[in-house]
């Protein structure tokens, strides 16, 4: 436990932090006193395993009180209207508008704030008539835009659009390009039977002016969610009407520095004992949120039927692959040697086994899911997930070819940031032709930075390169922008290679494109 003194200096330095404003003060409060409750209880060697660095809760918080993600059913609380919040189900679009509005604040996460905003399209369908005109479709989420960056500034705030290609589909593409806004973060749902070649292209259109939205294959990832999912945060895909527990994860390179002996040792013995101290200390934070701080019992989502209890689940993350590769082959760099793609395969198959069959208490179908975390600013030398190092990216089609093979494994989500040259704006198909053929390829989902914008993507959530330039004079309304700044900072995110798409550059693009 903190001694007095520890804690009066924490508390002071919140409070007169000037790259806080009053509300995210507020909210570093909040987490300090949290701290002061001693930590669930685990055993030692899985103490030792979170101070050595090895397991990561995220700072999630000594006595997790909510759940780290949560999905509501938003459609059921549009068609019932809700007893708690005295608000009856809404009768026209605008109406809906204004009840997810309202309902959003008090939709609790890690980051005291919604993650997730819902399958806007098509919860919002319904209330479609012919009266909307494209304008003012326009006009109308232009507001709400607005609305959701000013009042929820946080960058993991997470909006769906997709499969279906209908108008509102659109407007949001096109108010979304427009405003250029950090939040709300943006994911087009993209199947190539549903949506259509037509609807990618304006998502491509998009991505390279503003870098949004994300794009996930949708049929791959529906098959592992038969109830519905979203995608929040920091691409991380979970049950609709749920959510997860808890993220607590494995650091692969620190697992490394406590392995002596061979790769086939470190496979069988040194990987298995971390999984499980990782296991360990996810089963202590699910038991007291469940158990002791009974969120469950005591929340209207779940009295009105928004959430389930028995579709939460715990992420099971990973993140370092391209560090354990490297140090367990010296003189092969991930991206670049078949045997380091090779072994990094059979690391994270080890590891998905395990998670696959081991039972978690309180967990969708009594497990939890595997996660390819996206990495926070503290990582420093450690890379995000599974992905390849900044700087040491292959050509574009070597790159997918290394990394697709592992999104199946990951039902929680896997991502990966491809970086290009800002003449792809002059040809946007070029990122609808590489999206489709890196699904064909098995690819979960797929993001892209394209060089030249001033909204950029850091592990998952975005940054204005502005806005990181006015924190280093006064505070940013934005929580996440002090963590991008620091993630840019820390990474070098701003030295990923950018690529030319072109296949006069890599005969193989043709074959990629191709298979899409």
């Amino acid at each position: 436990m903190p001694s007095f003194d520890d804690v009066t200096h924490a508390v002071r330095d919140i409070v007169t932090s000037p790259r806080l404003t009053y509300r995210q003060r507020l909210h570093q409060l909040a987490l300090a006193a949290e701290d002061l409750l001693p930590y669930p209880e685990i055993s030692a060697d899985a103490r030792r395993a979170i101070d050595e660095g090895v397991v990561c809760d995220l700072a999630e918080g000594h006595a997790p009180y909510r759940p780290r993600y949560v999905l509501p059913d938003y459609a059921t609380a549009l068609r019932q209207g809700s007893d708690y919040l005295e608000l009856d189900p809404p009768q026209s679009l605008e109406e809906a508008v204004d009840f997810l509005q309202i309902l959003y604040h008090h939709i609790p996460s890690i980051t005291g704030l919604p993650v997730y905003f819902g399958d806007l399209d098509t919860i919002l369908g319904p209330y479609l008539d012919d009266t909307w005109t494209d304008d003012r479709l326009d006009r109308l989420f232009t507001r709400f835009w607005r609305y959701l960056d000013r009042t929820i500034p946080d960058a993991f705030a997470h909006a769906n659009i997709g499969p279906d290609d209908t108008p509102i589909t659109r407007s949001i593409l096109r108010v979304d390009r427009a405003l250029a806004q950090v939040v709300p973060n943006l994911t087009l749902k993209w199947d190539p039977v549903v949506s259509g070649d037509g609807l990618l292209r304006e998502a491509a259109v998009a991505i390279a002016e503003v870098n949004k939205p994300h794009i996930a294959n949708d049929p791959l990832i529906r098959r592992d969610f038969p109830e519905g999912y979203g995608v929040v945060s920091c691409y991380n895909t979970l049950p609709l009407g749920g959510g997860s527990h808890t993220l607590v994860r494995l650091n692969l390179h620190a697992s490394l520095a406590h392995h002596t002996g061979s790769i086939e040792r470190y496979l069988t013995r040194t990987l298995p004992d971390h999984v499980e101290l990782t296991f360990e200390v996810m089963e202590a934070r699910i038991r007291f949120l469940v158990e002791e701080a009974a969120f469950y019992e005591h929340s209207f989502l779940v009295d009105e039927g928004l959430i389930h209890p028995e579709r939460f689940t715990a992420m099971f993350g990973i993140f370092g692959v391209a560090e354990l590769v490297e140090g367990l082959l010296p003189g092969c760099t991930y991206g670049r040697h078949d045997e380091a793609a090779d072994l990094a395969r059979q690391v994270i198959d080890t590891i998905a086994d395990i998670v696959r069959s081991r039972p978690v208490p309180y967990c969708r179908n009594d497990r939890a899911l595997l996660h390819a975390q996206s990495g926070i600013a503290d990582d420093v030398g450690v890379t995000a997930g599974a992905r390849v190092r900044i700087g040491a990216e292959p050509e574009l089609v070597d790159h997918i070819l290394t990394v697709a093979p592992h999104h199946p494994r990951f039902p929680a989500g896997i991502s990966d940031i491809f970086a290009l040259e800002r003449s792809v704006r002059a040809n946007p198909q070029a990122i609808a032709d590489v999206t489709k053929g890196a699904f064909a390829r098995g690819m979960r989902e797929i993001t892209f930075n394209v060089e030249g914008s001033d909204l950029v993507r850091v592990t998952g959530y975005m940054v204005r390169l502005s806005d990181v330039e006015k924190l280093r004079r006064e505070a940013s309304r934005i929580n996440s922008t002090g963590l991008g700044a620091d993630s840019i900072e820390n990474w070098r995110l701003l030295d990923r290679v950018p690529r030319v798409i072109g296949m006069e550059t890599d005969p193989r693009m043709r074959s990629l494109l191709r298979s899409g």
